[in-house]
């Protein structure tokens, strides 16, 4: 089988070209987080003789400092810390009325409209719950038409549930589109009325839409070596924010086991803790010292330069214990061509074949999550068959290339569909 991604069409320079539309992404943090990450991918892989895009966030942060090193358009609008860094798991129904929060929100989704006026925005695509609100307000101000890109499970295991019941009442409200990261966060929302619905990603037709994945980065699918039966210290990764739904506390019960078997194994978890979650990360720190591990478990940090890392790794790891939404990571482990043990939860059984792309545990299962790694430990073979397999999955399915095009194809619909609706308006004269 060649390693070639699915070929999308792109257009032809001697084609008639239409108009350039103007497409503002609103994000509520500046953090370098799944979400912000697949937005940063797909904005710098835009077809831009067709769109121009406009990046707005809240805050200063990593994040803008990559958008503006890609020469992405990024703009700060200030909000409240109030608003701006409420963790989501922690609204609850007196959170989401407190009349201060209300009124500020309000101020914000103004202040958005504006700015969308003054830039003749043609669409708006959110990428996160707080921007959803936020920016499906200001495009209903501005007579906009709005995508909301939901990257999170609105379910009661996953969000309060006051904040579930009322999302799901907007999503049938203020979205012109919804595009889902997975089937998985697509089947929580409880969509009746929207006029359209996609998926993003999956690459399975729906009846109402199409389903889209989010796609990794060529850095991404550069391949590092294959676990080998000569290698006798193996370097086995988790990455991801330090948070307890992510599973490090986890992960690091089944280090020991492993450890027990393979002593001279090597483990780094990548990431940090973010939103206050710092009190866990002191709680999985004392964990892995009472285990033993502190000689052979290596705490990266906050990386940028994560691709680069997990291709360094001979096995990557996922150990959330509630159902993931997506699984970026996973995506990422896969395209570098690396054997990988997830839990089997979520979005996560969308990407990973298991026992032919990776091998799935039960969440929450340290034991089992052990005996995954060892048996890849103890088989090199069997590793490296389902690292590339793994990896041809990626190319076949999720790479940014065939996400950024069928995302344009929602632009297109949407666009199409406003134009019908309401004549242009007119741009202003050159002076």
């Amino acid at each position: 089988m060649t390693e070639q991604p699915v070929a999308l069409p792109r257009p032809r320079a001697d084609e008639p070209q239409k108009p350039k539309r103007t497409i503002l992404y609103l994000d509520h943090t500046a953090s370098l987080g799944g979400g912000e990450i697949a937005l940063l991918n797909l904005v710098q892989s835009l077809n831009t003789r067709r769109y121009h895009p406009i990046v707005v966030l809240s805050a200063e942060g990593p994040l803008q400092a990559r958008l503006v090193q890609c020469g992405v358009e990024t703009h700060i609008l200030p909000i409240s810390k109030n608003v701006g860094q409420t963790r989501k798991d922690s609204l609850g129904l007196g959170s989401l009325l407190r009349v201060g929060t209300v009124l500020q929100t309000l101020g914000y989704s103004r202040r958005l409209a504006a700015f969308m006026r003054e830039k003749r925005v043609d669409l708006v695509h959110t990428n996160s719950l707080k921007a959803d609100i936020m920016g499906g307000i200001a495009a209903r101000l501005a007579r906009v038409p709005v995508i909301w890109h939901v990257r999170d499970r609105i379910e009661n295991d996953y969000l309060p549930a006051p904040v579930v019941r009322v999302f799901r009442w907007l999503c049938n409200v203020i979205p012109d589109y919804i595009i889902a990261n997975s089937e998985a966060t697509l089947g929580t929302l409880n969509v009746t009325r929207v006029r359209s619905l996609a998926a993003i990603p999956s690459g399975l037709a729906l009846r109402w839409g199409h389903v889209i994945h989010d796609g990794v980065s060529e850095e991404a699918l550069r391949t590092g070596s294959p676990l080998t039966a000569a290698n006798s210290a193996p370097l086995i990764g988790l990455v991801g924010r330090i948070s307890p739904w992510k599973g490090q506390h986890i992960f690091i019960r089944a280090a020991a086991e492993v450890r027990s078997q393979h002593p001279n194994a090597r483990f780094q978890i990548i990431g940090s803790a973010l939103f206050g979650e710092e009190v866990y990360e002191r709680e999985v720190r004392d964990l892995a010292t009472s285990l033993g591990l502190d000689d052979c478990l290596e705490w990266m940090g906050f990386r940028s330069d994560v691709p680069n890392l997990i291709q360094k790794l001979d096995l990557l790891v996922h150990a959330s214990t509630s159902g993931e939404p997506f699984g970026q990571v996973v995506v990422e482990g896969m395209a570098a061509g690396k054997p990988v043990v997830a839990t089997n939860g979520g979005g996560v059984p969308e990407i990973v074949e298991h026992n032919l792309t990776g091998l799935l545990v039960p969440m929450g299962d340290a034991p089992a999550m052990a005996t995954a790694i060892l048996h890849f430990l103890d088989n090199p073979d069997l590793a490296a068959r389902m690292g590339q397999a793994g990896r041809q999955r990626v190319m076949d399915k999720f790479t940014i290339d065939q996400t950024a095009r069928k995302v344009e194809s929602v632009y297109e619909e949407l666009l199409q569909r406003r134009d019908n609706a309401t004549p242009p308006l007119p741009r202003p004269a050159a002076s």
